[in-house]
C-alpha cells in the first residue's frame, strides 16, 4: 500500500526546495476565472504561477513544494499541521494579465 498525505499520494511533490534565508512567503493567491494564476509574496511582489514555481525552485519561496498535474507544475503547501498557512486557505483576489 502506498503512503498518503491526507487524500493525496505521498509522492505527489516532485520537488521540496530548501528555502534561502531571505525567502518570501505567499500571502495571497491571484485567481483568474476562479483558478490560481499567480501569487502575491510577503514583500508585495506579484508573480505569475509559472514565475512562482521558478522562484520556489530557486529557494525564493518558503513553505511550498512543487507538484505536477497533467504536465503542469504548481505550488503546494508543505504540510506542517497549521491550516492557516495552507495555500488553499489564503485570501485571494482577481487580477487580469497574469497567465
Amino acid at each position: 500500500m502506498s503512503q498518503r498525505i491526507g487524500n493525496l499520494p505521498a509522492n505527489i511533490n516532485i520537488m521540496n526546495p530548501v528555502p534561502n534565508k531571505d525567502a518570501k512567503t505567499i500571502m495571497k493567491l491571484i485567481r483568474t476565472n476562479g483558478k490560481i494564476s499567480g501569487y502575491q509574496l510577503s514583500d508585495g511582489t506579484v508573480l505569475s504561477k509559472a514565475d512562482g514555481v521558478a522562484l520556489a525552485k530557486q529557494g525564493g519561496i518558503r513553505g511550498v513544494a512543487i507538484a505536477s498535474r497533467n504536465g503542469s507544475e504548481y505550488l503546494r503547501s508543505i504540510p506542517d499541521g497549521k491550516e492557516s498557512n495552507n495555500l488553499g486557505d489564503l485570501p485571494s483576489t482577481g487580477l487580469r494579465g497574469l497567465s
